[in-house]
């Protein structure tokens, strides 16, 4: 096999059904991968992740490589043992951190040049040490580098940006070494399907294992993202997974799903787990909200995971009022049973052709919230 095969295994009127066969086993698709940002999905151990659903994990390149340093992991073994996580992982190139520096980095041919966030100190990023990082990780499949324009950049500016891309994601491919992992290309352009396309026709010139969409979820209109994926993943090679880049709200999902997104990530569901909103089939439950006080309920009579079987509406919000780091735990499994059991659903529900009635019915389900004023801000910088 490839470093990474992807397998049609069924495809209804709306999404597919696949399988991807990585170095360390496969990956039934569509499939959402939670992110472990530090080499941890925060406050569950590896078991408790794969035993709610998870087959792949996403860490991140920039900050593993400034703490503890991605030498430092690979002289410990890897990635995957230094973490306790022998399944497959995904690694960004660390370009998304490094552009959201803004005022702090400068980008030439090269590479970026940037300030670190954590002591000031100037380092630098090229397309090959992205890879080299990956590669010292243990990454099973690895991110190219490329520039994440910023929100509302001008058409000139994208096209500049995505050729630069494509000179780059060259240079990864060349700096990969033979035992290096499957290794994806990202596709960008903003909402212009001309540049898309143009993105797209550079990268397909070489030997990529994989697409991505990125530059999209960044502030643009929903309707507009959605357009921008349903226009570029019928021209992508059907041969090969489709990543969205950071995409997790569950309508989403459910939504990319159907135009024939493979796999997903995204920090939502954690993030909101620690901040106490809570997923549910019938919209977000905010758990510091007084009226659950003496709730005796769970946060949802049909969800199977630990939090709902054991715990109480009312003590799953004493634990988040109190800042007991319990409610950190209990909230990030139960979201992220939510979003791992819409993927299996999803994916039977493609293999069945059903997704119209699926989908109908995640929406119908959506439209009987219990408390549409509840609403999840996100708080802080963190990851």
């Amino acid at each position: 096999m490839g470093r990474l095969d992807y397998q049609l295994l069924a495809r209804g009127a709306r999404g597919r059904r696949g399988r991807l066969t990585t170095r360390r086993g496969p990956v039934e698709t569509p499939a959402f991968m939670p992110v472990g940002t530090q080499g941890t999905v925060k406050g569950l151990l590896p078991e408790e992740v794969a035993g709610l659903g998870a087959q792949m994990i996403l860490a991140n390149t920039y900050h593993l490589s400034l703490r503890p340093g991605a030498e430092v992991v690979a002289r410990l073994g890897g990635l995957h043992g230094f973490m306790g996580w022998p399944g497959p992982i995904l690694t960004d190139s660390g370009g998304f951190q490094v552009f959201s520096l803004a005022g702090l980095r400068k980008v030439e041919e090269e590479g970026v040049s940037f300030r670190s966030h954590l002591d000031g100190s100037l380092l630098r990023l090229t397309p090959e040490a992205a890879v080299r990082a990956q590669e010292q990780l243990g990454s099973d499949v690895m991110m190219m580098l490329d520039e994440c324009p910023p929100p509302g950049a001008d058409k000139a500016y994208l096209e500049a940006a995505l050729m630069r891309d494509a000179r780059w994601a060259r240079r990864a491919l060349e700096a990969r070494g033979a035992d290096g992992g499957a290794l994806m290309g990202i596709v960008q352009g903003g909402v212009h399907a001309d540049l898309r396309r143009r993105s797209l026709d550079l990268l397909g010139e070489m030997e990529l294992d994989g697409y991505a969409l990125g530059g999209l979820s960044v502030g643009e209109p929903k309707e507009v993202m959605m357009e921008v994926i349903a226009a570029t993943v019928p021209q992508l090679p059907q041969d090969k997974p489709v990543y969205l880049m950071g995409v997790g709200e569950p309508a989403d999902l459910v939504a990319c799903a159907g135009l024939g997104v493979d796999l997903f990530d995204c920090v939502l569901p954690t993030r909101m787990a620690r901040n106490g909103t809570l997923l549910t089939p019938r919209g977000r439950l905010n758990i510091s909200n007084a009226r659950h006080a003496e709730d005796p309920g769970p946060i949802d009579p049909d969800c199977g995971c630990l939090a709902c079987r054991r715990y109480s509406r009312a003590y799953l919000r004493h634990l988040f009022m109190a800042r007991e780091l319990l409610a950190y735990r209990l909230n990030t499994i139960h979201n992220l049973h939510y979003i791992l059991d819409l993927m299996a659903g999803l994916r039977q529900a493609i293999a069945e052709d059903r997704y119209q009635a699926f989908a109908h019915q995640f929406a119908s389900r959506l439209a009987e919230d219990e408390d549409p004023q509840e609403a999840f801000t996100e708080g802080g910088n963190h990851v």
